[in-house]
C-alpha cells in the first residue's frame, strides 16, 4: 500500500508538472491567435486575455490524453533510471501489479474531467462564443432549442430581433417552419411583429414566405395596418456557417444538460446523432485516458540498460495518436450514422486497454 501511494503520488507530480507547461504554452499560443483573430476589431490588452482565459479549459480538456501518456513515460523512464522499478520486481512485486497505482489516479481524473471539467468547459466556451460574437457583430445573436421549438436573436446597431420557429425545413440552405419575428428597436421597445409559413436564409437577408406583418408602435392599431406578403425580405447578420456551427458546438452543453438537450432537439425535429456521441464520449473519457496509461506503460517498463528509450518513448507517443486517431475516427462515423452510438463511443477505448493490457503480459510474462 506504502508503494503504491508512492507511485500514485510521483505519477499526480508528474501530470501536474507536465500539465502546468502545457497550460503555460497553450495561453501563450492561444493569446498570440486572438491578438490575430481579432486584429481588425480594436480589442484591448485585458479583453482579448480574457478570451485566452476562457478558451484554455477547453484547450486542456482536448489535451488530457496526451497528458496522461507523457505523465506515464516520465514516471516509468524514471523509475527505471533510478532502479526503483528494477527493486520493486525483486520483491515479488510484478510491473503489471505496479500500474494499479497510476491506474487508478488516471482513473480519479477521468471522472473529475466528466464530473467537473465538462460543466466548466461548457460554461467557458459558451462565454468564450457570446463575447467574440458580440465584439464582431456590436450585438449579441444567440440560439437556443427547447421543446417548443428553436429561437434566435440577432443584433446590430439599430436594435435585436427574436426568431422563433416550429421546426426546420428540408432543402438547400437553412430553412425554419412556422416562423414568429419580434423586433425591438435600440431601446428595448418593440417595433414590428412577422408571422410566416417559412423563412429560408439567403445572403444576408432572411426570406419569408406568406408573411404578415404587424407594427407596433404607439398610437397604431397593429391589425389594422398589416400587410401581407407573398415574399418578404428580413436583413440579418446571421450566416448558415455560424448557425450551424452553433448546433454542433457540443462542447457548450455540459454532460449534466445534454440528456434534456437531446430530448429538446428531438421533439423539435433536429438530429442528435452528434450530441448522443459526444455525449457517450465524454462518459467514456476515463477508460479512454486509463488507456492511455497502459498504453505508455507498455513501452517505458523496462530498465534503460537495455537501451532505445528515444524510440520507446516515441513509440508510445505515436501509438497514443494512433488510437486518438481512431477514437475521432468512430465518432465521427458515428455522427454520421455509420456506426451505432456505443460502439463509436466505447470501442476505441475498450479495444485500446485490451491491446495494452495484451503487450504488457506479453512483455512481462513472454
Amino acid at each position: 500500500m506504502i508503494l503504491d501511494r508512492y507511485f500514485a503520488r510521483r505519477f499526480l507530480q508528474s501530470f501536474l508538472v507536465i500539465g502546468g507547461v502545457f497550460l503555460t504554452l497553450i495561453l501563450l499560443i492561444d493569446l498570440i491567435e486572438q491578438v490575430r483573430r481579432f486584429e481588425d476589431y480594436d480589442l484591448s490588452f485585458g479583453r482579448l486575455m480574457h478570451l485566452t482565459l476562457l478558451n484554455a479549459p477547453a484547450a486542456v480538456s482536448e489535451i488530457l490524453p496526451l497528458l496522461m501518456i507523457l505523465s506515464t513515460i516520465a514516471l516509468f523512464i524514471g523509475l527505471a533510471r533510478s532502479s526503483e522499478l528494477v527493486v520493486t520486481r525483486a520483491i515479488g512485486r510484478s510491473g503489471i501489479r505496479s500500474l494499479a497505482a497510476p491506474v487508478m489516479v488516471a482513473l480519479v481524473i477521468g471522472v473529475l474531467a466528466v464530473a467537473m471539467l465538462n460543466p466548466i468547459v461548457a460554461a467557458t466556451s459558451e462565454q468564450y462564443d457570446r463575447l467574440a460574437d458580440s465584439y464582431r457583430n456590436n450585438g449579441n445573436s444567440a440560439l437556443s432549442i427547447t421543446k417548443e421549438g428553436l429561437w434566435l436573436r440577432q443584433g446590430n446597431n439599430s436594435g435585436q430581433s427574436v426568431i422563433h420557429a416550429a421546426g426546420t425545413g428540408r432543402g438547400p440552405g437553412f430553412a425554419l417552419l412556422d416562423v414568429t419575428i419580434l423586433t425591438y428597436d435600440s431601446a428595448g421597445t418593440p417595433v414590428q411583429r412577422i408571422a410566416a409559413d417559412s423563412a429560408r436564409l439567403g445572403d444576408g437577408v432572411w426570406i419569408l414566405k406568406n408573411a404578415k406583418s404587424w407594427p407596433l408602435d404607439t398610437g397604431l392599431n397593429p391589425e389594422a395596418n398589416a400587410s401581407v406578403h407573398a415574399t418578404l425580405e428580413i436583413p440579418t447578420t446571421l450566416t448558415q456557417k455560424r448557425i450551424l456551427d452553433t448546433l454542433g458546438r457540443q462542447n457548450t452543453v455540459s454532460v449534466y444538460d445534454l440528456p434534456q438537450l437531446i430530448l429538446d432537439l428531438q421533439q423539435a425535429g433536429f438530429s442528435t446523432k452528434h450530441y448522443e456521441v459526444w455525449l457517450n464520449v465524454q462518459l467514456a473519457r476515463p477508460l479512454f485516458l486509463v488507456s492511455m496509461v497502459l498504453i505508455g506503460a507498455v513501452f517505458t517498463m523496462r530498465h534503460v540498460r537495455f537501451g532505445g528509450t528515444g524510440i520507446a518513448v516515441l513509440s508510445a507517443v505515436l501509438l497514443g495518436f494512433g488510437i486518438y486517431f481512431i477514437r475521432n475516427f468512430a465518432q465521427i462515423l458515428g455522427e454520421n450514422g455509420q456506426l451505432p452510438v456505443y460502439l463509436a463511443a466505447w470501442a476505441p477505448p475498450v479495444a485500446a486497454i485490451l491491446l495494452s493490457i495484451g503487450l504488457l503480459l506479453h512483455a512481462e510474462d513472454g
